[in-house]
């Protein structure tokens, strides 16, 4: 509560993404949305000329203040304040392309944001769709959300976990984009205690002050007490002691697919891609933390949609949910 008994917001930085996608576009339209502006104070980071553009050209119209330095910052009022990372050469810009031009404004504009975070200027940082071939395009080494949070925040990248987060699960998981055999290699007794106390950390930031976490196995029914592999013995169940004796409330190993469908935690921690991304991905409105890191870091799930950039039809839920589960209010419905 504020000194005069009002709700405080939630500071948010919302980096547009692939300035060619549809990033721009829900971004506004999330911040236009009567729920989100009640719950945080927002700051947009990109390239002032293109929000301008679409805020006007796809009749959104949220008041807008335009500042050029962090510094000039207020994040109090009504109007939602830009940041203007310069990038974009807006004569010779157009929607649907893919460019180095693109991969490097989306990049400077996530750093931006992340700065922002790291500085303690915004309680929590989202991050519209990013397009990898622009980026490659502009020869920059990237791989995704959580490994360039973990550089920015100068991090080990193995820190940082990604959570997919639904109506109904937040889910991290301990790998991530690789093969299931490597995965195997990846799925050791420290790994899965950091993606534990992540995850811990990651629901308490989000407003939940007690939460209960179960950890999958990788075997199916959670190795059968080791007929089907020895994972679960030798390095999930430790730690779950581990984190049991830090103080929290984790329990497994379970199979994925019944600990999923019992649906008994407050969050969940899945030893492979597949485990965590096939439910959560079933639910539309899902949104993606990046966690581990000194930052709060959400991005949606869903890609920066060139064919229908600019068009002003592109679905703002996913971003609405994002900054919504940042600031610890409840989603939109999938039925919104």
């Amino acid at each position: 509560m504020s000194r005069d008994g009002r709700l405080q917001r939630k500071r948010v930085a919302v980096a547009i993404g692939d300035p060619a996608g549809i990033g721009c576009e829900v971004s506004l339209k999330a911040l236009a949305d009567r729920t989100v502006a009640r719950g945080c104070a927002a700051v947009l980071v990109g390239d002032a000329g293109l929000i301008e553009r679409c805020n006007t050209q796809l009749g959104i119209d949220v008041p807008l203040r335009i500042v050029a330095a962090p510094r000039d910052l207020t994040l109090a009022g009504d109007a939602v304040e830009v940041l203007h990372v310069p990038g974009l050469n807006m004569n010779d810009f157009r929607f649907g392309m893919v460019s180095a031009a693109n991969g490097r404004a989306l990049i400077a504009y996530a750093e931006a944001a992340i700065r922002l975070g790291l500085a303690g200027a915004v309680d929590c940082v989202i991050a519209a769709p990013q397009n990898q071939t622009s980026v490659h395009e502009a020869g920059i080494a990237f791989d995704g959300y959580p490994g360039f949070l973990a550089r920015i925040a100068g991090v080990p990248e193995d820190d940082v976990f990604l959570m997919v987060v639904s109506e109904r699960f937040r889910i991290a998981h301990v790998t991530l984009h690789v093969s299931l055999r490597q995965a195997l290699d990846l799925v050791s007794r420290q790994r899965v205690a950091k993606a534990i106390r992540a995850t811990d950390a990651a629901l308490r930031q989000i407003g939940i002050a007690r939460p209960r976490i179960g950890v999958s196995g990788v075997n199916p029914h959670a190795g059968e007490h080791g007929l089907w592999g020895r994972e679960e013995i030798d390095h999930v169940a430790p730690a779950i002691a581990d984190a049991r004796a830090a103080g929290i409330d984790a329990d497994g190993p379970y199979g994925a697919d019944v600990m999923l469908a019992q649906g008994k935690h407050d969050g969940y921690v899945v030893m492979i891609h597949d485990q965590g991304h096939i439910p959560a991905k079933l639910e539309h409105g899902s949104a993606a933390f990046s966690i581990g890191a000194p930052v709060l870091f959400s991005s949606v799930v869903h890609g920066s949609a060139h064919d229908i950039a600019g068009k002003g039809i592109a679905d703002p839920t996913h971003m609405i949910n994002a900054i919504r589960w940042c600031t610890g209010a409840a989603p939109v419905s999938a039925a919104r």
